[in-house]
């Protein structure tokens, strides 16, 4: 018989937990901040590369989706453990004002950085990752 992993029984409480609150703990969490001419989000992604990250810009939707995948095992090794898998992940945020469609986005040690000039709304575009 296995013995209960017990980081397994904490991810389920945070589970639990965030479903009791309306807000999922284990996806992209954002800052929001209002710089008078434009809006900078910040969202924390750590463990992914600027390569797996898709940021795009809708009207006044500004939506944040990273997707990694499993790294392959070496066919010597036997895992006693194995909780890094294929992850994919989204958040859309509904800014207060039109923003205009040229964006620039950040990617720097863990932490996405999206400035959004205010001004007249955007038809929608995709954003590049640096």
């Amino acid at each position: 018989m296995t013995t209960p992993n017990p980081f397994d029984e904490i991810e389920r409480a945070f589970d639990t937990l965030g479903e009791g609150f309306g807000t999922d703990l284990t996806g992209i969490t954002v800052d929001v901040v209002d710089e008078g001419d434009a809006f900078v989000v910040r969202a924390d992604l750590p463990g992914y590369d600027s390569d797996d990250i898709d940021v795009t810009l809708q009207n006044r939707r500004l939506t944040i989706e990273a997707e990694r995948e499993t790294e392959a095992a070496a066919g010597d090794e036997t895992f006693v453990t194995r909780e890094r898998r294929h992850q994919s992940t989204s958040r859309t945020v509904q800014l207060p004002d039109p923003v205009e469609p040229d964006a620039t986005a950040n990617y720097d040690r863990g932490v996405l950085t999206v400035r959004l000039e205010k001004q007249g709304g955007a038809e929608g575009t995709d954003i590049p990752v640096n």
